[in-house]
């Protein structure tokens, strides 16, 4: 889905994926599970790479700290050995334990030589603070709705307040799930990236959309700290290798900044970009390998594209997600109904039709 128009003030010249979603990079699907009851509204995202054994045949990957207030697992191994061998499940940060727990019984399922015949696992998830919105101390998520949300993986899957962004909230209105992409030609070839976001950063007063600084515009300018968080998923199978990887991971931040943020003292700002090319064997028949890679020289494009796709996730978080009562039952306004209090405010009437809300 992505927005529903085309993405204004764009770097690269690229056209979005058939889905415009990360998912538009084949073999890789998201599922989710919402946790909504009178006390809680959270859940659990996971993306997929591959429909195969990714332990067994492991991706080229890297992650990018921007800023490091997080509790996100398995990051100290992906930046060592530069690969993902396990699929990757977003949460609240109080269920990250259960998340984990549901993960590795998933992998060990799958791979009985685990523990055994080879060496453990490394389970990948990644988190955000959804106390605003969930009572998070009641612990809501179960090892269930991880194992629910791996049931539901497809490439097609809803943006917005759902799975793990069910309680995010982003510049001070209801956040979640974002997603975009852009297909490139390579020698000839058709390539994808694509990015998924869960947006749960920003004060109201620095959100800035398309160079219009329309935060300042909103009523309840409430917090003074910036304290939230970003959790970054970029996937693509163009051939980069894990060093390139590192590189694309930290033009993440351009986009997230594009839209306004700081990176405060208590934001978590994690991103985690892999490749679906040149797969690495757990049990290799050769000591030597031979893979294929983008020239650096050639790299700025796809730079530009992750800037991109990273911003229009973010928005997309935006324009996709709805009202929602926060902890207290307050109304968390979404990014159309906090447009639509602004009544005939010449940029958010220019807003709404630029973001086709």
């Amino acid at each position: 889905m992505g927005l529903n128009k085309p993405l204004l003030f764009a770097l690269s010249d690229t056209k979005p994926g058939p889905k415009n979603l990360i998912t538009d990079v084949a073999g890789v699907t998201v599922g989710h599970k919402t946790v909504v009851t009178d006390r809680l509204r959270t859940g659990v995202t996971v993306i997929n790479p591959c429909p195969d054994n990714i332990f067994r045949e492991k991706m080229p990957a890297a992650t990018h700290v921007i800023n490091g207030f997080g509790k996100s697992t398995g990051l100290i191994q992906i930046n060592e050995l530069g690969t993902i061998e396990t699929p990757l499940v977003l949460t609240n940060t109080l269920s990250v334990g259960t998340a984990s727990m549901a993960l590795v019984k998933r992998m060990l399922a799958e791979n009985p030589e685990i523990g055994l015949s080879t060496g453990s696992i490394n389970p990948i998830i990644m988190e955000c603070n959804d106390s605003s919105i969930n009572h998070i101390r009641d612990l809501g998520v179960t090892e269930d709705d991880v194992n629910d949300a791996f049931t539901a993986a497809a490439t097609d899957f809803a943006e917005g307040g759902v799975g793990g962004g069910t309680g995010m909230r982003c510049y001070e209105l209801k956040g979640g799930i974002g997603s975009a992409s852009r297909q490139v030609e390579i020698d000839g070839k058709t390539f994808t990236m694509g990015a998924l976001v869960m947006s749960n950063f920003g004060l109201s007063t620095d959100l800035n959309i398309y160079g219009h600084a329309i935060g300042k515009k909103f009523v309840d300018n409430k917090d003074s700290k910036e304290k939230g968080s970003i959790i970054t998923i970029i996937a693509t199978d163009i051939p980069f290798n894990s060093r390139q990887l590192k590189r694309i991971a930290k033009r993440s931040g351009i986009g997230i900044t594009r839209t306004g943020s700081f990176s405060g003292n208590g934001s978590g700002e994690v991103t985690l970009a892999f490749s679906t090319a040149n797969r690495i064997s757990h049990f290799p028949d050769h000591e030597l390998s031979t893979v294929q890679a983008i020239t650096d020289d050639k790299i700025d494009r796809y730079f530009r594209i992750t800037v991109d796709i990273v911003n229009e996730a973010i928005l997309s978080s935006l324009a996709h997600a709805q009202t929602t009562p926060d902890r207290d039952c307050k109304p968390m306004l979404c990014l159309k109904d906090a447009l639509l209090q602004l009544g005939n405010d010449e940029e958010a009437l220019q807003l709404r039709s630029d973001l086709g809300l």
